[in-house]
Parts: C-alpha cells; sequence; structure tokens
C-alpha cells in the first residue's frame, strides 16, 4: 500500500508490536501483534486490525464484540520496530469486560495483582461462549 510502511522493523515471523491508546485520555487499551496486511487493514478500513496469533488470521479488533478501535493517528518510535495507534474506542479493548486490558496492578508487598478497574460489559452477554 504505502512504500514509507516498508521502512518498519518487522521480527522473524513478520510482526510487529501494537499499542493501542485512547487518543482522548492516553490510557493505555491493549497491546497486539500487527503484519503488514493488519496495518495495510487499519489504514484502508480506518480502524483497528491485528494479527491473531492464536487464530493464525487477521482480525478486526472488535469484530465479536462490536467495540471498534477507530484510528485517529498511527506512530512509530524511533527504531521504527514499535507502532503506537492512537484510537476513539467503543466501549470497551478488553474481552474480560474492562475498558483497558490493563486493569491489574503488582503489589510487591502481597506478591499478588489487584485489580484496579470497574467492568464497563459483560463478557457473557457479548460473546454468548
Amino acid at each position: 500500500m504505502d512504500a514509507q510502511l516498508d521502512s518498519l522493523k518487522l521480527d522473524s515471523n513478520g510482526l510487529i508490536p501494537a499499542i493501542v491508546q485512547d487518543a482522548d485520555n492516553g490510557q493505555i487499551l491493549m497491546m497486539a501483534w500487527m503484519n503488514r496486511a493488519a496495518l495495510d487493514k487499519t489504514i484502508e478500513t480506518g480502524t483497528v486490525h491485528t494479527y491473531s496469533r492464536s487464530r493464525g488470521r487477521l482480525a478486526q479488533k472488535g469484530e465479536s464484540s462490536g467495540h471498534l478501535q477507530h484510528v485517529v493517528r498511527i506512530l512509530t518510535d524511533c527504531d521504527r520496530d514499535v507502532i503506537l495507534i492512537q484510537a476513539k474506542q467503543d466501549v470497551a479493548a478488553c474481552h474480560e469486560g474492562y475498558r483497558s486490558c490493563f486493569y491489574r496492578q503488582y503489589q510487591p508487598e502481597k506478591g499478588d495483582w489487584k485489580i484496579i478497574a470497574e467492568k464497563v460489559f459483560d463478557p457473557g452477554k457479548v460473546y454468548h461462549k
């Protein structure tokens, strides 16, 4: 699609880490992997597409839940080996019902993880599994 995208440094599997950040408040919503096809599809549609390593295929973020991520801008770091996508999130990014996938905070004094966010939807009602 765009020859400038060729300057990105994909790993040996043809993937690049992609961090998705809320364009309005700066909250990190998720981290995923993209291949060139996912990046091209993201640019083409204006919604985030990733490469699902577990499914072995391209996936639109929110294809099951309807919770799409609408791209505002795409940035890369100084080494061009990470993508940062600033997006407007519909409802939530996390399949477990939280707005962000980063809802657990490590507590070294207890040696465990504490949930620090509230669920914004019930995954059982959205995913019907």
